[in-house]
């Protein structure tokens, strides 16, 4: 049986990090839990994505997830498959379709270390800044993969960095604190992939798995100190 992208990508993320312990595709929900879900997670959640969302609970010692794909973003990706290629037509909807699952895995990594405190903002922004580290660094997968030298160009990151930072509109949220944690995590997160395309394969996976044990102060102070301070 061929395997889907989700469990690919899952499989990519686990060998980097740790294993889960379960099959993520199983935590999939369809459009009506999602709309059960939403509202029950506050105003706030209004403003999130209709295309893509993940939902955590605590229930004691148990998290629970949800991960939600409309059927729009599930066609895109099925029609444009990036693993025949990635462009235009389907990065977006790569970038959203990574960036949930990823959420998901961490939060479940985290919950088995003992973090329990899956409401607090440092726990949303440290998964928002894991998430779209760990996506550029899955989309310089996919376009090396389709190189013949297996290599990625200048003009490559560039594109890649323009859909995944520069496109972000984190103003555009009504929210104060959806505004600051997007704005924020996204400038982190620009810097810190800079700073990772400097190392090579094994220094650069040295890096990651260090700073995915992090909490989010500490994942901010180090991009800080290894930019010198500043963030794009």
């Amino acid at each position: 049986m061929n395997e889907t992208l989700f469990s690919q990508i899952q499989k990519l993320f686990e060998r980097t990090y740790a294993h889960v312990g379960i099959n993520l595709e199983d935590c999939l929900i369809d459009r009506t839990r999602c709309a059960q879900l939403s509202l029950l997670a506050g105003k706030s959640a209004r403003e999130l994505s209709e295309l893509a969302r993940t939902f955590l609970h605590r229930a004691g010692d148990q998290l629970y997830v949800g991960i939600y794909y409309s059927r729009w973003l599930i066609e895109q990706l099925e029609l444009h498959d990036p693993r025949a290629g990635l462009g235009d037509r389907n990065i977006r909807s790569l970038i959203m379709f990574v960036e949930e699952l990823n959420h998901a895995l961490h939060a479940a990594l985290q919950f088995k270390r003992g973090i329990r405190e899956i409401r607090s903002e440092d726990f949303a922004r440290s998964l928002e800044l894991q998430a779209q580290v760990d996506t550029y660094l899955v989309l310089l997968l996919f376009v090396a993969f389709f190189r013949k030298t297996q290599r990625v160009s200048k003009a490559d990151r560039r594109w890649l960095r323009f859909h995944l930072f520069a496109r972000q509109c984190p103003g555009a949220f009504r929210d104060p604190n959806l505004r600051s944690r997007y704005l924020e995590t996204g400038q982190l997160a620009a810097s810190y992939t800079r700073y990772l395309e400097t190392l090579n394969g094994v220094r650069r996976l040295d890096e990651i798995r260090r700073f995915h044990s992090l909490d989010y102060d500490a994942k901010r102070a180090r991009i800080l100190a290894l930019t010198n301070g500043h963030i794009n």
